[in-house]
């Protein structure tokens, strides 16, 4: 049997995670898989043929320290999925300035190295919009995201000059659509379209995680929307093991914005399509052995 990690995390408590729904396909290709948490100590990667970033959802707490494991995996030998140099890529979210930058419909963003006294209020007036969303640039799960309108940035000012004194940000516009239908993210495994889901908040919130309360569902993504997932692929230029693109409609109407492109360690949500966990095994076992199975 070749043998397979899933990265996780020591504490899993207060997530949910379907992961597992994999393994099953991956042992009738011939794997074993064990999940093994990224912060556990000397564990012997050349053991493993593959190791695929799944659920360490606490490494944006030490970013550093997970990259030095990451790249202990890569000089092991064995094949990290996905691979080192794309993780440090889409760790920043700067990568939506580059993937702006070459062509890719994004919400618009203003780009700060910290805040300082006075600059929430010249971020309303820059944006132009009465709700503002900051977050900052590493980050994941929401943690330290702030919805704000004018009333709220004053009252948070003390808090968020203290949060982000030293931290990079980002600031865009509220976008409305999240409000009123969700969000969207598009799965893709090697390039292909696995599923796609809607993430809508609930009332009185604007975060899109299953943790804070939103609603998940299976839907079909209509065309434009597919279009847009297949943009942002080109742009990307590589296909990684997999990518979940997450769209919001554009505050015309008129189009989706990339809200994020997740490359590093994206909740899949294996459980909303029956075939989902056979096509991402396929993936990751056509990727390692070199062997071509369609998916479906």
């Amino acid at each position: 049997m070749r043998r397979c990690a899933f990265l996780t995390m020591l504490d899993p408590s207060g997530f949910v995670m379907d992961d597992e729904l994999a393994h099953e396909p991956l042992r009738a290709l011939g794997w074993q898989v064990e999940s093994v948490p990224w912060q556990e100590p000397e564990v012997r990667w050349a053991d493993y043929e593959a190791v695929v970033i799944r659920s360490p959802w606490d490494y944006h707490a030490q970013p550093d320290a997970f990259l030095s494991v990451l790249a202990a995996i890569e000089r092991s030998g064995a094949r990290l999925e996905n691979p080192l140099d794309l993780v440090r890529w889409n760790l920043p979210k700067t990568y939506l300035r580059e993937l702006a930058a070459r062509g890719v419909a994004t919400l618009p963003t203003l780009w700060r190295d910290g805040l300082r006294p006075g600059d929430l209020e010249r971020l309303f007036d820059e944006i132009g919009s009465p709700e503002i969303v900051v977050k900052p640039v590493v980050g994941a799960g929401s943690v330290g995201v702030h919805r704000l309108d004018r009333e709220a940035a004053r009252r948070q000012a003390d808090e968020l000059l203290a949060y982000f004194a030293k931290r990079p940000l980002l600031a865009q516009p509220l976008a409305r659509a999240v409000l009123e239908e969700g969000e969207y993210s598009l799965f893709y495994f090697n390039g292909a379209h696995s599923h796609t889901i809607s993430k809508t908040p609930r009332d009185g919130d604007f975060r899109v995680q299953e943790e804070y309360g939103a609603e998940i569902r299976r839907i079909t993504a209509d065309a434009e929307l597919r279009a847009a997932g297949q943009a942002v692929l080109r742009a990307l230029g590589s296909e990684p093991l997999y990518a979940r693109a997450d769209f919001v409609r554009s505050n015309d109407g008129d189009s989706y914005w990339l809200m994020e492109l997740e490359l590093i360690e994206p909740a899949l949500y294996l459980r909303m399509d029956p075939e989902a966990p056979a096509r991402f095994a396929r993936a990751l076992h056509d990727r390692v052995t070199g062997s071509v199975t369609p998916l479906s």
